[in-house]
Protein backbone atom coordinates (compact mmCIF):
# COMPACT_ATOMS: atom_id res chain seq x y z
CA UNK A 1 0.00 0.00 0.00
CA UNK A 2 1.39 3.20 -1.17
CA UNK A 3 1.92 6.43 1.63
CA UNK A 4 -0.83 8.38 0.27
CA UNK A 5 -3.39 5.82 0.23
CA UNK A 6 -2.38 5.13 3.74
CA UNK A 7 -2.64 8.94 4.67
CA UNK A 8 -6.01 9.07 2.89
CA UNK A 9 -7.36 5.75 4.73
CA UNK A 10 -6.08 7.30 8.22
CA UNK A 11 -7.82 10.64 7.39
CA UNK A 12 -11.14 8.80 6.07
CA UNK A 13 -10.95 6.90 9.75
CA UNK A 14 -9.98 9.72 12.28
CA UNK A 15 -13.18 11.27 9.96
CA UNK A 16 -15.41 8.76 10.78
CA UNK A 17 -14.55 8.46 14.72
CA UNK A 18 -14.51 12.35 14.75
CA UNK A 19 -18.34 12.15 13.11
CA UNK A 20 -19.21 9.27 15.86
CA UNK A 21 -18.02 10.87 18.99
CA UNK A 22 -19.37 14.50 17.53
CA UNK A 23 -22.95 12.69 17.75
CA UNK A 24 -22.58 10.90 20.64
CA UNK A 25 -21.81 13.79 22.58
CA UNK A 26 -25.15 16.03 20.84
CA UNK A 27 -27.27 12.78 22.20
CA UNK A 28 -25.78 12.90 25.59
CA UNK A 29 -26.09 16.56 25.95
CA UNK A 30 -29.52 16.39 24.59
CA UNK A 31 -30.56 13.67 27.17
CA UNK A 32 -29.02 15.55 30.19
CA UNK A 33 -30.00 18.96 29.58
CA UNK A 34 -33.79 19.58 30.17
CA UNK A 35 -34.99 22.09 27.95
CA UNK A 36 -38.30 22.75 30.63
CA UNK A 37 -39.80 20.75 33.35
CA UNK A 38 -42.97 20.93 35.04
CA UNK A 39 -46.15 18.82 36.07
CA UNK A 40 -49.60 17.76 34.57
CA UNK A 41 -52.38 16.07 36.89
CA UNK A 42 -54.68 13.77 35.07
CA UNK A 43 -56.43 10.09 34.87
CA UNK A 44 -53.84 7.80 33.66
CA UNK A 45 -55.08 6.23 30.78
CA UNK A 46 -52.57 4.09 29.11
CA UNK A 47 -49.18 2.66 29.18
CA UNK A 48 -47.24 0.61 26.87
CA UNK A 49 -43.99 -0.73 25.85
CA UNK A 50 -43.41 0.30 21.99
CA UNK A 51 -40.86 0.08 19.22
CA UNK A 52 -39.73 -2.56 16.47
CA UNK A 53 -36.06 -1.84 17.44
CA UNK A 54 -35.90 0.44 20.28
CA UNK A 55 -38.35 -0.68 22.95
CA UNK A 56 -40.00 2.38 24.89
CA UNK A 57 -42.61 2.93 27.29
CA UNK A 58 -45.11 5.01 26.37
CA UNK A 59 -48.07 6.47 28.46
CA UNK A 60 -51.13 8.89 27.99
CA UNK A 61 -52.44 11.36 30.24
CA UNK A 62 -56.25 12.28 29.85
CA UNK A 63 -55.62 16.02 31.74
CA UNK A 64 -58.51 17.28 33.79
CA UNK A 65 -60.76 20.06 31.56
CA UNK A 66 -63.24 22.95 32.50
CA UNK A 67 -66.65 21.75 32.38
CA UNK A 68 -68.06 21.96 28.83
CA UNK A 69 -64.12 22.00 27.37
CA UNK A 70 -62.84 19.08 25.30
CA UNK A 71 -60.84 16.99 27.01
CA UNK A 72 -57.19 16.96 26.28
CA UNK A 73 -54.25 14.35 26.01
CA UNK A 74 -50.69 14.98 27.27
CA UNK A 75 -48.41 12.41 25.30
CA UNK A 76 -45.43 11.04 27.12
CA UNK A 77 -42.44 8.72 26.83
CA UNK A 78 -40.74 7.08 30.40
CA UNK A 79 -36.97 6.47 30.33
CA UNK A 80 -36.64 4.78 33.99
CA UNK A 81 -38.01 1.32 34.09
CA UNK A 82 -39.22 1.80 38.30
CA UNK A 83 -40.92 4.90 37.03
CA UNK A 84 -42.84 3.07 34.33
CA UNK A 85 -43.95 0.05 36.98
CA UNK A 86 -45.22 2.81 39.27
CA UNK A 87 -47.30 4.31 36.42
CA UNK A 88 -48.23 1.01 35.46
CA UNK A 89 -50.17 0.12 38.69
CA UNK A 90 -51.74 3.63 38.91
CA UNK A 91 -53.60 3.07 35.48
CA UNK A 92 -56.95 4.92 36.19
CA UNK A 93 -56.19 6.83 39.03
CA UNK A 94 -55.52 10.55 39.30
CA UNK A 95 -51.70 11.64 39.31
CA UNK A 96 -49.62 14.15 39.22
CA UNK A 97 -46.70 13.84 36.49
CA UNK A 98 -43.54 15.54 37.00
CA UNK A 99 -42.10 15.62 33.32
CA UNK A 100 -38.55 17.00 31.48
CA UNK A 101 -38.83 18.21 27.91
CA UNK A 102 -35.72 17.41 25.96
CA UNK A 103 -35.79 18.86 22.62
CA UNK A 104 -33.72 17.77 19.91
CA UNK A 105 -33.59 13.89 19.95
CA UNK A 106 -32.58 12.43 16.76
CA UNK A 107 -34.34 9.49 17.07
CA UNK A 108 -37.48 8.06 18.43
CA UNK A 109 -35.19 4.98 20.37
CA UNK A 110 -34.67 7.67 23.21
CA UNK A 111 -39.03 7.49 23.24
CA UNK A 112 -41.32 8.88 20.77
CA UNK A 113 -42.17 12.41 22.66
CA UNK A 114 -40.05 14.88 23.68
CA UNK A 115 -41.76 14.48 27.20
CA UNK A 116 -40.10 12.26 29.71
CA UNK A 117 -41.81 11.82 32.82
CA UNK A 118 -39.21 11.03 35.61
CA UNK A 119 -42.03 10.84 39.46
CA UNK A 120 -45.26 10.78 39.95
CA UNK A 121 -47.32 11.29 42.63
CA UNK A 122 -51.19 9.91 42.84
CA UNK A 123 -53.37 12.34 43.85
CA UNK A 124 -56.65 11.82 46.65
CA UNK A 125 -60.09 11.83 45.14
Amino acid sequence: MSQTRKSVVFYALAFVIAVAVLFAGYVALALSWSYSSGERAGFLQKMSLKGWVCKTWEGELSLIAIPGAAPEKFLFSVRDGLVAKRLEASMGKRVTLQYEQHKGLPSSCFGETEYFVVDLKEVSP
